[in-house]
């Protein structure tokens, strides 16, 4: 057996670390190369990319994916699909993730790893239907985490679900960096053991120090194929560095991956020129966090945390919020942390923290989980959390998107002209307010995105003064903060 790599820079790599905002053009170069290196397959849509892509860099993300294609004429590309979901924020009528995912291969997306944030397979459901009749590959995912629900034999069960719901391969998705070595080693046993024809891909972060080791037991109990990222793009909350596992794997004829080093140094080179321009997105998570295999929390959330709390005068309480964040997160029956339940659990447990009163202020979001709306959590929500959560209305049990009428047709009416295809009404169902005013600005002849031109009259206007003023006046110095529509999205980045 040879093990496969799936790289990740253009995807998870600069979601990870640099907040998502690597544009297009600066893949494009790099493309062809790239494809030659001999990668099972590469990350490059879905995720936070399709939201980024319009609320900040005035893309099109389906043009970002036919680009990528046209270019990967040998290298399947491969997306992350947050099932019901899709790559937005709620759930969505059946009728818009049947075309979404059937538009996604038609613009040249192969394979989908398709996942839900409470391992509820009832929400996969729909999206793999859709692939499969679209003629993609299904990468059924299991969200891991570790609670006392959280088992191999849970695990290996909601497996065997997917396998029979028409899954064409499987994933371990650790986004927070929590899958031990030895756990490593006993799952994929399990899952090879009970799917021995089955695809198995592992994909880690490496925010805790663990993954290069959960890959190499993954690997030897009979992982086909690892996630990594080129190195300039690798470690911390990214995953694993490309290049490092490939010459560990190598030394090993029945792992050896067949890539080049020297290949991958060329990549790894002109990313490191790439990384550079995007500095005042750095996450500044660098390094290992060990304190992430006691409170659990990724990289990205972690950021979320620290950003609401700042704007609070109260960055110094984190450590009661990451105490509260495991008490909500078990109140609410376990649920992993990944978008978007991860942003319902850490903004609860910052108003339980600030508020002085556990539920006594809750989000719409928290309600809404509590309802069932986003699926079954893992475990039973804690009856007197429940009460106090819903009084005496009942949650649903059934599948939620069984209660949502179909959507395209509504959407096709409110965006109109503004729309030239069905890919800008699907934008604009996935990101209502985002994708009406990129398709404005584009539908305008596009020009400088409205920062560029905020800039520059401010510039100017400075300028004007100092002109007229009669002596020097004080240098304006900038801090370097984002506009708070940029922060509010940063918080929202999490491992996918």
């Amino acid at each position: 057996m040879t093990v496969g790599i799936m790289e990740t820079a253009i995807r998870d790599g600069h979601q990870s670390l640099l907040a998502t905002r690597m544009r297009t053009e600066d893949m494009i170069p790099v493309l062809e190369l790239m494809d030659s290196v001999g990668y099972h397959s590469i990350e490059c849509w879905g995720g936070a990319t399709f939201d980024s892509c319009m609320r900040f860099l005035k893309e099109d993300p389906w043009e970002r994916l036919r680009e990528v294609k046209k270019r990967l004429k040998n290298t399947p590309t491969q997306m992350l699909l947050r099932g019901q979901n899709a790559v937005g924020y709620r759930h969505y009528a059946d009728d818009v993730i049947n075309e979404f995912c059937d538009r996604a291969v038609a613009n040249g997306m192969d394979i989908f790893r398709i996942f839900d944030a409470l391992n509820d397979v009832r929400n996969l459901e729909t999206a793999f239907r859709a692939v499969k009749r679209a003629g993609g590959h299904v990468q059924g995912t299991i969200c891991y985490t570790i609670s006392p629900v959280h088992t191999v034999d849970a695990f290996a069960e909601m497996a065997t679900t997917m396998v029979e719901m028409g899954a064409d391969s499987l994933c371990v998705k650790d986004m927070a960096g929590l899958l031990s070595p030895m756990m490593a080693k006993a799952l994929v046993s399990r899952l090879k053991a009970d799917h021995p024809d089955m695809l198995l891909q592992m994909h880690c972060h490496d925010t805790s120090g663990y993954s290069e080791m959960a890959y190499l037991m993954g690997v030897q109990a009979g992982a086909d194929v690892i996630d990594c990222a080129i190195s300039a793009l690798a470690g911390g909350t990214s995953q694993p560095a490309t290049e490092t596992l490939v010459a560990a794997l190598a030394e090993d004829p029945d792992l050896a991956t067949g890539l080049q080093i020297p290949t991958l140094e060329e990549l790894a080179t002109y990313f490191k020129g790439v990384r550079r321009k995007y500095w005042k997105f750095e996450s500044g998570l660098l390094g290992i966090d060990a304190g992430v295999l006691s409170h659990q929390v990724p990289g990205g959330m972690i950021s979320n945390l620290v950003g609401q709390l700042r704007e609070q005068g109260a960055e110094a309480r984190l450590p009661e919020v990451l105490a509260e964040n495991a008490r909500v997160r078990e109140d609410l029956g376990f649920p992993p942390l990944v978008t978007p339940s991860s942003q319902i659990v850490g903004t609860q447990a910052v108003l339980n923290v600030l508020t002085g009163k556990r539920y006594g202020t809750v989000t719409k979001e928290t309600r809404n989980l509590a309802k069932g709306m986003y699926g079954a959590t893992p475990t039973p929500i804690a009856p007197d959390v429940l009460k106090e959560l819903l009084g005496d209305e009942q949650p649903i049990t059934h599948r939620p998107a069984d209660d949502l009428a179909p959507e395209i047709e509504a959407a096709k009416a409110e965006i109109g002209d503004t729309a030239r295809d069905i890919d800008d009404v699907l934008s604009y169902l996935m990101f209502p307010q985002p994708a009406r005013e990129f398709l404005e600005w584009r539908n305008s002849g596009g020009g400088p995105e409205r920062e560029l031109v905020a800039a520059l009259v401010g510039a100017l206007a400075i300028g004007e003064k100092k002109a007229q003023a009669p002596a020097p006046v004080q240098h304006i110095a900038s801090n370097g903060s984002e506009p708070a529509a940029w922060r509010n999205f940063g918080r929202m980045r999490q491992m996918r």
